[in-house]
Protein backbone atom coordinates (compact mmCIF):
# COMPACT_ATOMS: atom_id res chain seq x y z
CA UNK A 1 0.00 0.00 0.00
CA UNK A 2 1.38 3.53 -0.99
CA UNK A 3 1.71 5.82 2.41
CA UNK A 4 3.68 8.34 0.75
CA UNK A 5 2.72 8.38 -2.79
CA UNK A 6 -0.80 7.34 -3.76
CA UNK A 7 -1.30 8.99 -7.08
CA UNK A 8 2.18 8.15 -8.13
CA UNK A 9 0.98 4.47 -7.23
CA UNK A 10 -2.31 4.91 -9.26
CA UNK A 11 -0.34 6.28 -11.75
CA UNK A 12 1.57 2.93 -12.24
CA UNK A 13 -2.04 0.90 -11.38
CA UNK A 14 -3.70 2.29 -14.53
CA UNK A 15 -1.01 1.31 -17.22
CA UNK A 16 -2.43 -1.62 -17.49
CA UNK A 17 -5.92 -0.52 -18.48
CA UNK A 18 -4.75 2.53 -20.29
CA UNK A 19 -2.42 0.79 -22.69
CA UNK A 20 -3.52 -3.47 -22.34
CA UNK A 21 -1.66 -4.42 -25.43
CA UNK A 22 1.46 -3.80 -23.42
CA UNK A 23 1.23 -3.61 -19.99
CA UNK A 24 -2.08 -5.64 -19.54
CA UNK A 25 -0.02 -8.99 -19.06
CA UNK A 26 2.65 -7.43 -16.90
CA UNK A 27 3.26 -8.44 -13.26
CA UNK A 28 3.34 -5.20 -11.58
CA UNK A 29 3.12 -6.98 -8.06
CA UNK A 30 6.29 -8.88 -8.11
CA UNK A 31 9.37 -6.70 -7.41
CA UNK A 32 12.25 -7.06 -10.13
CA UNK A 33 15.74 -8.62 -9.04
CA UNK A 34 16.99 -5.32 -9.81
CA UNK A 35 15.53 -3.53 -7.06
CA UNK A 36 16.95 -4.33 -3.39
CA UNK A 37 16.95 -2.99 -0.25
CA UNK A 38 19.01 -6.07 1.24
CA UNK A 39 21.84 -4.04 3.25
CA UNK A 40 23.90 -7.56 2.69
CA UNK A 41 23.71 -6.98 -1.46
CA UNK A 42 25.73 -5.07 -2.91
CA UNK A 43 24.19 -1.72 -4.60
CA UNK A 44 25.31 0.63 -7.57
CA UNK A 45 25.90 3.17 -4.52
CA UNK A 46 29.54 4.16 -4.31
CA UNK A 47 30.66 4.27 -0.50
CA UNK A 48 32.49 7.88 -1.16
CA UNK A 49 28.36 8.61 -1.48
CA UNK A 50 27.38 7.80 2.12
CA UNK A 51 25.97 5.36 4.19
CA UNK A 52 23.48 3.13 2.10
CA UNK A 53 21.60 2.56 5.57
CA UNK A 54 20.37 6.13 5.35
CA UNK A 55 18.46 5.62 2.38
CA UNK A 56 17.49 1.98 3.09
CA UNK A 57 15.71 3.16 6.40
CA UNK A 58 14.08 5.92 4.65
CA UNK A 59 9.97 4.87 3.96
CA UNK A 60 9.19 7.89 1.75
CA UNK A 61 12.53 7.32 -0.42
CA UNK A 62 12.26 3.67 -0.86
CA UNK A 63 8.42 3.77 -1.55
CA UNK A 64 9.28 6.66 -4.56
CA UNK A 65 12.00 4.55 -6.44
CA UNK A 66 10.20 1.47 -6.14
CA UNK A 67 6.91 2.71 -7.78
CA UNK A 68 9.04 4.29 -10.07
CA UNK A 69 10.83 1.45 -10.72
CA UNK A 70 7.50 0.25 -12.84
CA UNK A 71 6.85 3.56 -14.25
CA UNK A 72 6.19 4.01 -17.80
CA UNK A 73 5.25 7.03 -20.27
CA UNK A 74 2.19 5.82 -21.16
CA UNK A 75 1.46 9.09 -24.08
CA UNK A 76 4.62 8.35 -25.91
CA UNK A 77 4.00 4.36 -25.40
CA UNK A 78 0.98 4.71 -27.58
CA UNK A 79 2.89 6.31 -30.13
CA UNK A 80 5.80 3.78 -30.38
CA UNK A 81 3.00 0.81 -30.04
CA UNK A 82 1.61 2.26 -33.31
CA UNK A 83 5.11 0.78 -35.08
CA UNK A 84 2.99 -2.27 -34.77
CA UNK A 85 1.01 -0.59 -37.79
CA UNK A 86 3.19 1.79 -39.13
CA UNK A 87 6.89 0.98 -41.03
CA UNK A 88 9.41 3.12 -38.34
CA UNK A 89 10.12 5.54 -40.93
CA UNK A 90 6.43 6.41 -41.58
CA UNK A 91 5.87 7.12 -38.27
CA UNK A 92 8.61 8.86 -37.29
CA UNK A 93 8.31 11.26 -40.20
CA UNK A 94 4.20 11.70 -39.01
CA UNK A 95 5.88 12.62 -35.80
CA UNK A 96 8.07 15.17 -37.13
CA UNK A 97 5.37 16.62 -39.05
CA UNK A 98 2.91 17.17 -36.59
CA UNK A 99 5.78 18.81 -33.75
CA UNK A 100 6.68 21.38 -37.29
CA UNK A 101 3.22 21.98 -38.29
CA UNK A 102 0.52 21.17 -35.92
CA UNK A 103 -1.63 17.97 -34.94
CA UNK A 104 -4.67 19.81 -37.48
CA UNK A 105 -2.73 20.34 -39.84
CA UNK A 106 -1.43 16.34 -40.41
CA UNK A 107 -4.84 14.85 -40.72
CA UNK A 108 -3.62 11.68 -41.73
CA UNK A 109 -1.84 11.45 -38.48
CA UNK A 110 -3.12 8.88 -35.74
CA UNK A 111 -4.49 10.96 -32.73
CA UNK A 112 -1.76 9.67 -30.04
CA UNK A 113 0.66 12.20 -31.67
CA UNK A 114 -1.51 15.07 -31.27
CA UNK A 115 -2.15 13.56 -27.54
CA UNK A 116 1.10 12.99 -26.99
CA UNK A 117 1.84 16.81 -27.66
CA UNK A 118 -0.94 17.85 -26.14
CA UNK A 119 0.03 16.84 -22.68
CA UNK A 120 3.85 18.31 -23.05
CA UNK A 121 2.24 21.57 -23.52
CA UNK A 122 0.33 21.75 -20.31
CA UNK A 123 2.35 24.02 -17.90
CA UNK A 124 2.67 22.50 -14.89
CA UNK A 125 2.37 25.15 -11.51
CA UNK A 126 5.39 23.05 -9.83
CA UNK A 127 7.61 24.66 -12.28
CA UNK A 128 8.59 28.55 -11.81
CA UNK A 129 8.54 29.54 -15.71
CA UNK A 130 10.34 32.80 -14.94
CA UNK A 131 13.33 30.99 -14.57
CA UNK A 132 13.42 28.92 -17.49
CA UNK A 133 15.10 31.05 -19.73
CA UNK A 134 17.90 32.29 -17.34
CA UNK A 135 18.48 28.53 -16.51
CA UNK A 136 18.83 27.59 -19.95
CA UNK A 137 21.34 29.90 -20.55
CA UNK A 138 23.13 28.64 -17.71
CA UNK A 139 23.08 25.20 -19.79
CA UNK A 140 23.73 26.92 -22.67
CA UNK A 141 27.50 27.81 -20.99
CA UNK A 142 28.21 24.36 -20.20
CA UNK A 143 26.89 22.99 -23.37
CA UNK A 144 29.46 25.19 -25.11
CA UNK A 145 32.51 24.81 -23.18
CA UNK A 146 32.11 21.89 -21.15
CA UNK A 147 29.91 19.36 -22.50
CA UNK A 148 32.27 18.45 -25.25
CA UNK A 149 34.81 17.25 -23.05
CA UNK A 150 32.58 15.29 -20.40
CA UNK A 151 29.89 13.90 -22.01
CA UNK A 152 31.19 11.02 -23.08
CA UNK A 153 31.89 10.25 -19.66
CA UNK A 154 29.37 10.61 -18.21
CA UNK A 155 26.95 8.73 -21.21
CA UNK A 156 28.76 5.78 -19.88
CA UNK A 157 26.61 6.24 -16.40
CA UNK A 158 23.88 4.09 -17.63
CA UNK A 159 26.79 0.98 -18.61
CA UNK A 160 28.16 0.39 -15.09
CA UNK A 161 25.59 -1.28 -14.03
CA UNK A 162 24.30 -4.92 -16.14
CA UNK A 163 20.57 -4.10 -14.77
CA UNK A 164 20.41 -0.64 -16.08
CA UNK A 165 22.40 -0.94 -18.94
CA UNK A 166 20.50 -4.17 -20.74
CA UNK A 167 17.94 -1.88 -22.76
CA UNK A 168 21.09 -0.61 -24.64
CA UNK A 169 22.48 -3.85 -24.86
CA UNK A 170 19.77 -5.69 -26.89
CA UNK A 171 19.24 -2.81 -29.47
CA UNK A 172 23.10 -3.19 -30.28
CA UNK A 173 22.74 1.19 -30.30
CA UNK A 174 26.46 0.89 -28.53
CA UNK A 175 27.95 -1.48 -30.54
CA UNK A 176 30.58 -0.87 -33.37
CA UNK A 177 30.31 2.47 -35.24
CA UNK A 178 26.53 2.83 -33.89
CA UNK A 179 28.53 4.39 -30.74
CA UNK A 180 29.74 7.38 -32.09
CA UNK A 181 26.18 8.31 -33.30
CA UNK A 182 24.35 8.02 -30.22
CA UNK A 183 26.68 9.87 -28.32
CA UNK A 184 26.73 12.48 -30.78
CA UNK A 185 22.89 12.29 -30.47
CA UNK A 186 22.95 12.32 -26.64
CA UNK A 187 25.33 15.32 -26.50
CA UNK A 188 22.76 17.30 -29.85
CA UNK A 189 19.89 16.22 -27.54
CA UNK A 190 21.42 18.56 -24.70
CA UNK A 191 22.77 21.49 -26.52
CA UNK A 192 19.63 21.73 -29.04
CA UNK A 193 17.43 22.24 -25.82
CA UNK A 194 19.55 24.63 -24.38
CA UNK A 195 19.22 27.22 -27.50
CA UNK A 196 17.39 30.45 -26.74
CA UNK A 197 13.87 28.93 -26.74
CA UNK A 198 14.54 25.43 -27.83
CA UNK A 199 11.99 24.40 -25.54
CA UNK A 200 8.90 26.65 -26.66
CA UNK A 201 6.40 24.25 -28.66
CA UNK A 202 7.92 24.98 -31.94
CA UNK A 203 11.32 25.48 -31.11
CA UNK A 204 13.98 22.42 -32.13
CA UNK A 205 14.25 21.67 -28.49
CA UNK A 206 10.85 20.51 -28.07
CA UNK A 207 11.10 18.66 -31.20
CA UNK A 208 13.77 16.70 -30.35
CA UNK A 209 12.09 16.32 -27.07
CA UNK A 210 9.36 14.72 -28.49
CA UNK A 211 11.71 12.11 -30.47
CA UNK A 212 14.09 11.22 -27.66
CA UNK A 213 10.58 10.43 -25.55
CA UNK A 214 9.50 8.04 -28.28
CA UNK A 215 12.76 6.66 -29.06
CA UNK A 216 12.53 5.66 -25.04
CA UNK A 217 9.35 4.16 -25.47
CA UNK A 218 10.00 2.34 -28.59
CA UNK A 219 12.88 0.35 -26.87
CA UNK A 220 10.58 -0.38 -24.15
CA UNK A 221 7.68 -1.40 -26.49
CA UNK A 222 9.87 -3.79 -28.34
CA UNK A 223 12.11 -5.02 -25.35
CA UNK A 224 7.98 -6.15 -23.85
CA UNK A 225 7.31 -7.92 -27.03
CA UNK A 226 10.07 -10.40 -26.04
CA UNK A 227 9.30 -11.32 -22.38
CA UNK A 228 9.41 -14.80 -21.39
CA UNK A 229 11.67 -17.27 -20.35
CA UNK A 230 12.37 -19.54 -23.36
CA UNK A 231 15.64 -20.77 -25.72
CA UNK A 232 14.31 -18.55 -28.54
CA UNK A 233 16.83 -15.89 -29.40
CA UNK A 234 13.92 -12.81 -29.28
CA UNK A 235 13.02 -13.69 -26.01
CA UNK A 236 15.77 -11.71 -24.13
CA UNK A 237 13.64 -9.10 -21.37
CA UNK A 238 13.32 -11.00 -18.45
CA UNK A 239 10.62 -9.09 -16.28
CA UNK A 240 11.11 -10.83 -12.99
CA UNK A 241 15.04 -9.66 -13.01
CA UNK A 242 15.10 -6.44 -14.93
CA UNK A 243 11.75 -5.23 -14.36
CA UNK A 244 10.47 -2.64 -17.12
CA UNK A 245 12.19 -1.61 -19.62
CA UNK A 246 14.01 2.21 -19.12
CA UNK A 247 11.60 2.64 -16.28
CA UNK A 248 11.04 6.41 -15.65
CA UNK A 249 13.52 6.13 -12.48
CA UNK A 250 16.35 5.46 -14.68
CA UNK A 251 15.04 8.65 -17.11
CA UNK A 252 15.99 10.80 -13.36
CA UNK A 253 19.46 10.34 -13.71
CA UNK A 254 20.34 11.05 -17.04
CA UNK A 255 18.28 13.92 -17.08
CA UNK A 256 19.06 15.25 -13.79
CA UNK A 257 22.73 14.91 -13.41
CA UNK A 258 24.10 18.49 -14.29
CA UNK A 259 21.52 19.87 -11.30
CA UNK A 260 23.00 16.73 -9.38
CA UNK A 261 26.51 17.63 -9.41
CA UNK A 262 25.50 21.31 -8.09
CA UNK A 263 23.21 20.20 -5.61
CA UNK A 264 25.54 17.79 -3.84
CA UNK A 265 28.93 20.62 -3.91
CA UNK A 266 25.75 22.44 -2.11
CA UNK A 267 24.86 19.77 -0.08
CA UNK A 268 28.25 18.90 1.43
CA UNK A 269 29.09 22.82 1.68
CA UNK A 270 26.22 23.30 4.00
CA UNK A 271 24.50 26.58 1.62
CA UNK A 272 21.86 27.13 -0.82
CA UNK A 273 22.06 27.23 -4.51
CA UNK A 274 22.60 30.24 -5.77
CA UNK A 275 20.35 32.01 -8.30
CA UNK A 276 22.20 31.04 -11.37
CA UNK A 277 22.15 27.25 -10.23
CA UNK A 278 18.13 27.31 -9.16
CA UNK A 279 17.55 28.61 -12.92
CA UNK A 280 19.30 25.66 -14.08
CA UNK A 281 17.67 23.49 -12.00
CA UNK A 282 14.50 24.97 -12.82
CA UNK A 283 15.34 24.27 -16.67
CA UNK A 284 15.96 20.87 -16.04
CA UNK A 285 12.83 20.38 -14.06
CA UNK A 286 10.91 21.59 -16.97
CA UNK A 287 12.93 19.68 -19.89
CA UNK A 288 12.33 16.70 -17.30
CA UNK A 289 8.27 17.07 -17.28
CA UNK A 290 8.58 17.32 -21.43
CA UNK A 291 10.70 14.11 -21.39
CA UNK A 292 7.76 12.07 -19.26
CA UNK A 293 8.91 12.43 -15.56
CA UNK A 294 5.96 13.14 -13.24
CA UNK A 295 6.77 15.56 -9.91
CA UNK A 296 7.71 13.25 -7.68
CA UNK A 297 11.05 12.43 -9.76
CA UNK A 298 12.30 16.00 -10.47
CA UNK A 299 12.66 17.44 -6.98
CA UNK A 300 13.65 21.34 -6.44
CA UNK A 301 15.76 21.45 -3.62
CA UNK A 302 19.69 20.39 -3.53
CA UNK A 303 18.90 18.18 -0.72
CA UNK A 304 15.74 15.88 -2.21
CA UNK A 305 17.97 16.15 -5.28
CA UNK A 306 20.79 14.41 -3.51
CA UNK A 307 18.62 12.20 -1.58
CA UNK A 308 16.93 10.47 -4.53
CA UNK A 309 19.37 10.21 -6.92
CA UNK A 310 21.77 8.61 -4.03
CA UNK A 311 18.38 6.34 -2.85
CA UNK A 312 18.29 5.30 -6.54
CA UNK A 313 21.74 3.96 -6.00
CA UNK A 314 20.92 2.54 -3.24
CA UNK A 315 18.30 0.47 -4.04
CA UNK A 316 19.59 -0.77 -7.83
CA UNK A 317 21.32 -4.10 -7.24
CA UNK A 318 25.03 -3.78 -8.51
CA UNK A 319 26.06 -5.62 -11.60
CA UNK A 320 28.55 -5.23 -14.32
CA UNK A 321 29.48 -7.87 -17.04
CA UNK A 322 30.92 -8.47 -20.39
CA UNK A 323 28.17 -6.42 -22.21
CA UNK A 324 28.69 -3.49 -20.12
CA UNK A 325 32.48 -3.55 -20.68
CA UNK A 326 31.96 -3.56 -24.19
CA UNK A 327 29.36 -1.19 -23.54
CA UNK A 328 32.12 0.87 -22.23
CA UNK A 329 35.03 0.41 -24.43
CA UNK A 330 32.94 0.98 -27.72
CA UNK A 331 31.43 4.17 -26.41
CA UNK A 332 35.19 5.21 -25.11
CA UNK A 333 37.05 4.14 -28.19
CA UNK A 334 34.39 5.78 -30.60
CA UNK A 335 35.71 8.68 -33.05
CA UNK A 336 33.09 11.42 -32.45
CA UNK A 337 34.45 14.31 -34.99
CA UNK A 338 33.21 14.98 -38.47
CA UNK A 339 35.63 14.52 -40.06
CA UNK A 340 39.67 13.02 -39.97
CA UNK A 341 41.56 16.35 -40.36
CA UNK A 342 44.29 16.71 -38.08
CA UNK A 343 42.59 19.47 -35.78
CA UNK A 344 39.78 16.86 -35.53
CA UNK A 345 41.65 14.12 -34.64
CA UNK A 346 43.84 16.11 -32.20
CA UNK A 347 40.36 17.17 -30.82
CA UNK A 348 38.99 13.94 -30.35
CA UNK A 349 42.07 12.67 -28.85
CA UNK A 350 41.64 15.81 -26.15
CA UNK A 351 38.19 14.84 -25.61
CA UNK A 352 38.47 11.05 -25.14
CA UNK A 353 41.50 11.77 -22.50
CA UNK A 354 38.98 14.06 -20.03
CA UNK A 355 36.26 11.40 -20.63
CA UNK A 356 38.42 8.63 -19.43
CA UNK A 357 39.81 10.75 -16.44
CA UNK A 358 35.80 11.93 -15.74
CA UNK A 359 34.69 8.20 -15.69
CA UNK A 360 37.12 6.83 -13.40
CA UNK A 361 36.77 10.20 -10.90
CA UNK A 362 32.70 8.96 -11.40
CA UNK A 363 32.61 5.45 -11.22
CA UNK A 364 36.29 4.24 -10.27
CA UNK A 365 37.23 6.56 -7.00
CA UNK A 366 40.43 7.84 -9.15
CA UNK A 367 41.54 4.24 -8.96
CA UNK A 368 43.30 3.25 -12.73
CA UNK A 369 43.52 -0.20 -12.29
CA UNK A 370 39.47 -0.26 -11.46
CA UNK A 371 38.94 2.09 -14.65
CA UNK A 372 41.06 -0.45 -16.55
CA UNK A 373 39.29 -3.46 -15.44
CA UNK A 374 36.18 -1.53 -16.46
CA UNK A 375 36.99 -1.00 -20.15
CA UNK A 376 39.15 2.37 -20.02
CA UNK A 377 42.10 2.41 -19.99
CA UNK A 378 44.13 6.47 -19.30
CA UNK A 379 47.76 6.51 -20.40
CA UNK A 380 50.42 8.67 -19.50
CA UNK A 381 49.57 10.53 -23.00
CA UNK A 382 45.69 10.70 -21.61
CA UNK A 383 47.66 12.90 -18.18
CA UNK A 384 49.72 14.67 -20.56
CA UNK A 385 46.94 15.60 -22.87
CA UNK A 386 44.29 16.88 -20.30
CA UNK A 387 47.13 18.59 -18.06
CA UNK A 388 48.68 20.86 -21.23
CA UNK A 389 44.84 21.92 -22.01
CA UNK A 390 43.10 22.21 -18.80
CA UNK A 391 44.88 25.78 -18.22
CA UNK A 392 43.04 27.37 -21.61
CA UNK A 393 39.78 25.27 -21.08
CA UNK A 394 39.15 26.37 -17.53
CA UNK A 395 40.60 30.19 -18.36
CA UNK A 396 37.95 30.60 -21.60
CA UNK A 397 35.07 29.14 -19.59
CA UNK A 398 35.97 31.27 -16.21
CA UNK A 399 36.33 34.32 -19.13
CA UNK A 400 33.25 33.68 -20.72
CA UNK A 401 31.56 33.27 -17.36
CA UNK A 402 32.74 36.72 -15.78
CA UNK A 403 31.63 38.04 -19.06
CA UNK A 404 28.27 37.00 -18.99
CA UNK A 405 27.92 38.70 -15.54
CA UNK A 406 29.06 42.13 -16.41
CA UNK A 407 25.95 44.04 -18.13
CA UNK A 408 27.90 45.55 -20.43
CA UNK A 409 29.36 42.08 -21.97
CA UNK A 410 26.20 40.31 -20.69
CA UNK A 411 25.14 40.22 -24.45
CA UNK A 412 27.98 39.66 -26.33
CA UNK A 413 28.66 36.13 -24.13
CA UNK A 414 25.62 34.60 -24.58
CA UNK A 415 26.06 35.58 -28.37
CA UNK A 416 29.28 33.97 -28.35
CA UNK A 417 28.14 30.99 -26.60
CA UNK A 418 24.91 30.42 -28.58
CA UNK A 419 26.77 30.14 -31.59
CA UNK A 420 28.97 28.04 -30.24
CA UNK A 421 26.62 26.12 -29.86
CA UNK A 422 25.13 25.98 -33.29
CA UNK A 423 28.92 25.26 -34.13
CA UNK A 424 28.89 22.26 -32.14
CA UNK A 425 25.82 21.09 -33.55
CA UNK A 426 27.04 20.85 -36.76
CA UNK A 427 29.54 18.72 -35.71
CA UNK A 428 27.88 16.38 -34.03
CA UNK A 429 25.44 16.03 -37.00
CA UNK A 430 21.67 15.60 -37.81
CA UNK A 431 20.36 13.67 -35.13
CA UNK A 432 17.33 10.74 -35.68
CA UNK A 433 16.31 9.83 -32.58
CA UNK A 434 15.26 6.66 -33.77
CA UNK A 435 15.25 2.77 -32.93
CA UNK A 436 14.59 -0.57 -35.39
CA UNK A 437 14.14 -3.25 -33.66
CA UNK A 438 15.39 -5.01 -36.71
CA UNK A 439 18.50 -4.07 -35.62
CA UNK A 440 18.26 -5.20 -32.47
CA UNK A 441 20.82 -7.61 -31.03
CA UNK A 442 19.57 -10.92 -29.85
Amino acid sequence: MAHYYPELAERVARQADELPELYGDFDFDTTPERFTTDPDVESALPSRLGDRSKYLNDPRLMELVHTSTFLADVPADRVAALSAQYPVSELVSLVRRVCRAGAENVPDAPPEIGELIAVMQEKPDWIDFDLIDDGAAYSRLYAALVSPFMTRGAFLATFTNSYAALPMTITGALSGTRAAHRVNETTAYFAVTALPGGLRRFGPGFEATVMVRLMHSMVRFNALQRTGHGNSRKRTWDTRIYGLPVPQIDQFPAGMIGPYQKADKAVRANRELPYDERAMVEFHRYRGFLLGLPEELLPGSAQEIVDLFNARAATLRHGYDDDCRKLVSSTMDAYLRPTESPFDRVADAVEKSYSKLAFAAAFCEGNLRKAADMGVDLSIADLARAAATAPWLTGRFAAVRIAGKLPVLQNLADQYITELVRRRLDDYGIPEYTTDSREYAH
